[in-house]
């Protein structure tokens, strides 16, 4: 591993740390730092510092720009991070992608001027601006025909304004709401490929343990995050209903009640759906139908 992190700025060092890198600012820094407070991760940075240490684990967090995190893991530069798909793809590095986030979706998209009547096969040797060239290139070399090649040229900041200013005949870039793209006059020609925040590892990272703890602790927390538990008696004749409303993760948990006719039963259930879930559960014949939230247990250091 590089020697570009080991060293702080109060001299310590992190030769024996996981390396963590997190987005430094943008669209998923507030939402990854909830992430790791969720996950039990905790760590205080300072003004200015782009690096804090874990107080509770064996753990380095360094702040990156979400472009260049891929390529710091893929490098082993850092042993573990969390950025886009799309940057992952951008980068065109090898590393694990240990688990979706579920936040930060988004399109990346070929966009153009609007009712111009643009398509990927007519953009297809044109101008385009981008702040994703290689993944630019590769999706329309798949549509040029014999002759001139797509322009592809790498701008980083307002993409968006590129067409406006008569720079670029269209443009590849992320698309979230909307509301960007339609401020400045363009459309969505093509979805090149949809992005989420991943964890992603060095696929020779030195501590396998360790990511495999961290990897459990968000996945608890994301578990949390989207599901509750109901739980409810019924009829054991009404069982084949009431386990197509509440089928759980994998299966619900099914408990015999001292009157044998009853049985207890417990499911994971989506958060969203959990108004009308607990209504088809009392319409099907449920008694006792309550629902409480997931909690994440750990105990010391798991």
């Amino acid at each position: 591993m590089s020697t570009r992190f080991k060293h702080t700025h109060d001299g310590s060092t992190t030769d024996k740390n996981l390396l963590f890198a997190i987005p430094k600012k943008g669209r998923l820094f507030e939402k990854v730092t909830t992430l790791l407070k969720g996950a039990g991760i905790e760590y205080v940075r300072k003004d200015r510092v782009d690096i804090a240490h874990s107080s509770n684990l064996p753990i380095s967090i360094v702040f990156l720009p979400a472009a260049d995190i891929a390529t710091y893991v893929g490098e082993g530069e850092v042993d573990l991070g969390i950025t886009g798909e799309d940057w992952v793809a951008e980068s065109n590095v090898e590393v694990d992608v240990l688990m979706a986030l579920g936040f930060g979706k988004c399109n990346l998209s070929v966009q153009a001027p609007k009712r111009q009547g643009w398509t990927p096969e007519n953009l297809a040797g044109k101008r385009i601006v981008t702040s994703f060239p290689v993944i630019a290139q590769k999706f329309f070399a798949s549509y040029e025909k014999l002759g001139k090649p797509t322009q592809i040229k790498c701008i980083s900041g307002s993409v968006e304004a590129a067409c406006g200013l008569g720079l670029a005949d269209g443009i590849v870039d992320l698309v979230e709401t909307g509301t960007t793209m339609k401020a400045a006059g363009l459309e969505e020609v093509a979805v090149v490929m949809k992005s989420q925040a991943v964890l992603i590892a060095n696929k020779h990272t030195t501590h396998p343990e360790l990511i495999e703890l961290v990897q459990r602790r968000i996945q608890g927390w994301l578990t949390a995050q989207a599901w509750a538990m109901v739980t409810y008696n019924v009829h054991r004749s009404l069982l084949p209903v009431v386990e197509k409303i509440t089928p759980g993760k994998k299966s619900p948990s099914i408990q015999p009640l001292e009157d044998p006719e009853f049985v207890a039963v417990s499911a994971l259930v989506p958060k969203k759906e959990c108004a009308n879930i607990m209504d088809d559960l009392e319409r099907a014949g449920a008694t006792d139908v309550i629902l409480t939230q997931v909690l994440v247990y750990r105990q010391g250091n798991e």
